[in-house]
């Protein structure tokens, strides 16, 4: 499984119309290393049906696939792991669920909260907002972290980080410069007029940055 590099959390409501599944489509050839299934709006039996398709997708093309929040969803379309939230199972529940081999991804703003997640047993952490962003409702205090705090949590946890929250093409590299293994994102994609360039220059700044 590969969290590092450039992760897509899909959101249908930024898609302007166009289907989950071509957007992931549309990832998937322009580069994208990791897909978690968001779509919070959708019914589970829904979630259920779109997951199942994108595990087709995602499994011919080598590319990690994550459900957002519900570990039993996760087990149900095969995915290789769940990402928690503040709201969501504790990472010791999750993993009763998932099993050993599970991938668990929790999302944190503090390096308190890191490292937390990391001794509970997370395989990956996602962090931010690293930057403003209006696709994810975040706290006030969670709104705009900045890459010191970015940098503050990479030297201080050894699983890999993903910034998350406003991040673009344009400071992508800078989110990875800080210590971050990898961008995810939502609108830079899913609402990119074209999705499959879009990650493409996702991925580059990920991967120059990297060097």
């Amino acid at each position: 499984m590969n969290i590092s590099g450039t992760y897509l959390v899909t959101q249908a409501s930024h898609s302007r119309d166009r289907s989950t599944e071509r957007i992931v489509a549309a990832a998937i050839e322009g580069g994208v290393t990791a897909v978690q299934l968001r779509e919070k709006h959708m019914t589970a039996r829904e979630r259920y049906s779109v997951g199942k398709a994108l595990r087709e997708r995602t499994r011919a093309a080598g590319v990690t696939f994550i459900v957002n929040d519900r570990a039993d969803l996760a087990v149900a379309v095969d995915a290789d792991g769940v990402h928690l939230g503040d709201d969501d199972l504790p990472i010791a529940a999750a993993r009763e669920v998932l099993g050993p081999d599970g991938y668990i991804g929790r999302s944190v703003s503090t390096v308190a909260a890191a490292t937390a997640a990391e001794r509970a047993g997370a395989d990956y952490l996602g962090v931010g907002a690293v930057f403003a962003t209006a696709s994810k409702d975040v706290s006030a205090a969670d709104a705009e972290i900045g890459l010191e705090t970015v940098a503050d949590i990479a030297d201080a946890v050894d699983v890999p980080i993903v910034g998350i929250g406003g991040v673009t093409p344009e400071n992508a590299g800078e989110v990875v410069a800080a210590g971050a293994d990898g961008v995810a994102v939502i609108s830079a994609i899913t609402a990119a007029e074209d999705p499959v360039a879009a990650t493409r220059r996702l991925a580059a700044s990920v991967e120059e940055a990297a060097r």
